[in-house]
């Protein structure tokens, strides 16, 4: 891995005390790279390696950090250190590390910034949390229409410095207000004594500010575009989001489906750096609540006892049918919070995906049912084998149908009620249909079998 061979080397010139030599190797080395092997040196080095390298890197490799290495290196720096970084930081980078920081954290911190930088973190921090306010830079170049392309490319040259990027130039017009976005490329094969007017078509994709970061991963997506222009509701240009932004969101909220798929809470640390106490808090909720549901199954087979000891064999095919029922219920939930999060399929398709998901689980069911069957008549012999066959069979049919109608409807249900669907995770999902199933599969077998029914 480059990581690891970059700290190494980079250790090994430490050790050695060969400074200029380090400060080579850092200079020749990608930020991102240096970044990766600070996160594997003890804090000692990594102190070395960031004063090691020059102001202008110095920034974009503590950017590259996790928020939590960020915030151990930076409260061991002086504060004249610090203020350097966090001026030296773009916006979005600069909001992103300083929402990561607890109340108490965040105003020491704001008081190193500058009057400009400290107005502009401020105005960022306002914006509601996932927002896409929050994500945006407000470092951008606009022009205005009634300038020649000569004027325009002079002003982008001028003032390139400043813009994140500048393959799409933004013309705004007086009052700030969002025309059209142009690509670098049209400025430069175009007259040069043309207007940018002329070079408009006045169809730009844009998104307000206040929009959850999720929709703005969905336009990015859906328009293949590198850059996203973010104006208020009157449509004033207030910053852009690039694709790089988009990438961390959508790995973010990928990892933190993830993480509630699991029946854990959402981890805002790495792996490496969490602690286990940490790690105990995030899982031990999820776990309680799924005992409590699974109290519920023992109480569904107490309710059956009397049925159980009348047929020793149902216990066999208890752990079968369970399964059939909670796989069903992950398998369906899981397509489904899939598909919402990706903007697939809509809250108003639920009907719909109710009445496929119905039809393809009758399919599945059908499919286990006869599979099922078939161990039953072998496991009851020429004497009860097809009675059992037809209960256990008639049981995986009807929990695997009730497993998937629950996987299906429950992330609808959760977003109708502005939860996250991936909340409806596997150990939830399982929990719920196993309450069911035994339910389902003990009340068929006392129907059939003319076993005592449920005290």
């Amino acid at each position: 891995m480059p990581d690891e061979d970059v700290t190494a080397e980079v250790l090994t010139l430490q050790n050695l005390g060969r400074e200029e030599a380090l400060a080579e190797k850092l200079e020749e080395t990608a930020v991102q790279d240096i970044a990766g092997a600070m996160a594997q040196m003890p804090a000692e080095n990594r102190l070395q390696v960031l004063r090691a390298l020059p102001d202008e890197r110095r920034a974009d490799a503590f950017s590259y950090l996790s928020h939590g290495l960020q915030r151990e290196v930076i409260g061991q720096l002086e504060p004249e250190e610090a203020r350097r970084i966090l001026q030296e930081l773009v916006p979005d980078d600069r909001t992103a590390f300083l929402e990561s920081l607890a109340p108490q954290e965040l105003e020491g911190f704001l008081k190193l910034l500058g009057p400009e930088d400290l107005k502009q973190s401020l105005k960022l921090l306002g914006y509601p949390e996932e927002s896409v306010g929050r994500l945006m830079t407000t470092r951008f170049v606009s022009v205005r229409p009634e300038w020649t392309v000569t004027r325009a490319l002079d002003h982008i040259r001028h003032e390139a410095h400043r813009g994140e990027t500048v393959n799409f130039v933004f013309v705004t017009d007086q009052r700030g207000k969002l025309l059209d976005a142009i690509r670098l490329k049209d400025f430069i094969l175009s007259r040069q004594d043309a207007r940018v007017e002329a070079l408009m078509d006045e169809d730009v994709i844009h998104i307000e500010a206040d929009a959850d970061r999720e929709q703005a991963v969905q336009t990015i997506q859906h328009y293949d575009i590198s850059t996203l222009p973010v104006t208020d509701r009157s449509g004033v240009l207030l910053g852009i989001v690039t694709v790089d932004d988009i990438m961390d969101v959508a790995e973010a909220e990928i990892t933190e489906d993830f993480h509630k798929f699991g029946g854990s809470s959402r981890l805002n640390v790495s792996m490496r750096e969490a602690s286990p106490a940490f790690l105990y808090r995030k899982r031990v909720g999820w776990l309680m609540v799924l005992v409590v549901v699974n109290l519920f199954s023992g109480l569904a087979i107490a309710l059956y006892e009397p049925s159980i000891q009348a047929v020793i064999g149902l216990v066999f095919f208890l752990p079968m049918i369970i399964a059939g029922s909670g796989n069903a219920g992950s398998q369906s939930a899981t397509l489904m919070v899939r598909a919402l999060a990706t903007g697939d399929v809509a809250a108003s398709d639920w009907l719909k995906m109710w009445i496929k998901e119905l039809s393809v689980a009758v399919m599945l069911g059908v499919t286990m049912a006869a599979m099922v069957a078939a161990i039953g008549v072998w496991r009851g012999g020429p004497e009860s084998g097809y009675e059992l066959a037809l209960v256990v069979g008639l049981a995986m049919f009807a929990v695997v149908i009730m497993g998937g109608m629950i996987g299906v409807l429950l992330p609808f249900i959760l977003q109708r009620f502005n939860m996250d669907p991936a909340t409806a995770s596997t150990p939830l999902i399982t929990s719920v249909a196993d309450v069911g199933g035994i339910l389902i599969y003990f009340w068929i077998a006392s129907a059939i079998l003319g076993l005592p029914g449920g005290g």
